[in-house]
């Protein structure tokens, strides 16, 4: 995974945008809140958005106080492209799963985070998730850090296609297969625990354009490489803002954190809003301990920008 050099000055986050010392009690989240709107309201501030943003979507996230790695080890890229085994589970585990994802729905925080940007108090949405949700509500040109479950790649011929197509497809190749187990939960990558008894025999199908190509999902795997172009794009939207907001994003991994120390290591102010503690926090300037729904919906408010969620 690529990074950029990172020296942080033990002031920097503070000479960036010096705002109120942080601090979990209620009436001290408002009052960060309340600076956090004050940075918006300057404009052209990014947004990177982690998994916290979609568990009001019904999607669970990987590391809050339910977060599926508590229970769940993802699919790594190593083993899906070097084991048949291994995607036959993963595909067989996915098909169940992407009932989920594709009918989940934007909740007000994507609402929110469309309407702020559209204001131009957002100048543009890098996103951790993988659920579309962003597009769906209105933020179009979100940098999918990590892909989109909503696209197959073919990994022999590069080739694209729809997960709806390939859906279908699954589901013809292995009739009653989904009818057969109801009600498993869904993790945040889009599949679902399956024992190996109810792994054997599921039919994955091979990529229609070249013949015999492995089918992935249009994801980062874990232990993948984020392609250097969508990171450099990245880099490129914090060089033309004026600060960094973090939402529901523990930034355990490098794949965003690295967005943190660079907005830092600029002088950017970075604020965050997330449920308990990140990785980030020693860069930011202010951060608030706060359900992102309301907390976003506030936010807007204080800048006088209208939320509609249908």
């Amino acid at each position: 995974m690529i990074d950029r050099p990172f020296q942080q000055t033990p002031s920097a986050a503070e000479s960036a945008h010096p705002g109120p010392a942080a601090d979990e009690s209620a009436p001290a989240a408002e009052e960060n809140l309340a600076y956090i709107a004050e940075i918006l309201a300057e404009r052209e501030i990014a947004v990177l958005t982690g998994a916290g943003l979609s568990t009001e979507s019904g999607i669970p996230d990987y590391r809050g106080a339910t977060g599926s790695l508590r229970r769940h080890t993802p699919m790594t890229y190593q083993d899906f492209v070097a084991s048949a085994a291994g995607r036959q589970r993963y595909w067989a585990r996915s098909h169940l799963g992407w009932r989920t994802i594709t009918g989940a729905r934007p909740n007000v925080g994507h609402y929110a985070v469309a309407a702020l940007q559209a204001a131009g108090h957002v100048s543009g949405v890098i996103t951790q998730n993988v659920d579309g949700l962003h597009r769906a509500a209105g933020s179009p040109d979100a940098i999918e850090l990590h892909g989109g479950l909503d696209r197959v790649v073919c990994v022999t011929c590069g080739t694209l296609s729809t997960r709806e197509e390939l859906d279908e497809r699954l589901h013809a190749a292995n009739p009653g297969f989904r009818d057969r187990i109801a009600n498993a939960p869904v993790n945040p990558d889009g599949d679902v625990d399956l024992d190996d008894s109810l792994v054997a025999g599921f039919k994955i199908a091979s990529c229609e354009a070249c013949g015999t190509g492995i089918l992935k999902p249009d994801v980062v795997f874990f232990g993948e490489n984020v392609p250097k172009p969508r990171v450099q794009k990245c880099y490129e939207l914090i060089d033309r803002s004026r600060g960094l907001l973090v939402l529901g994003s523990s930034l355990t991994v490098m794949s965003g954190l690295r967005f943190v120390r660079y907005a830092a290591k600029a002088y950017l102010p970075v604020a965050i809003i997330n449920q308990g503690e990140t990785r980030g926090d020693a860069q930011a300037s202010v951060r608030a301990d706060l359900p992102l729904g309301p907390a976003l919906t506030g936010l807007a408010e204080r800048v006088g920008v209208t939320v509609t969620a249908p």
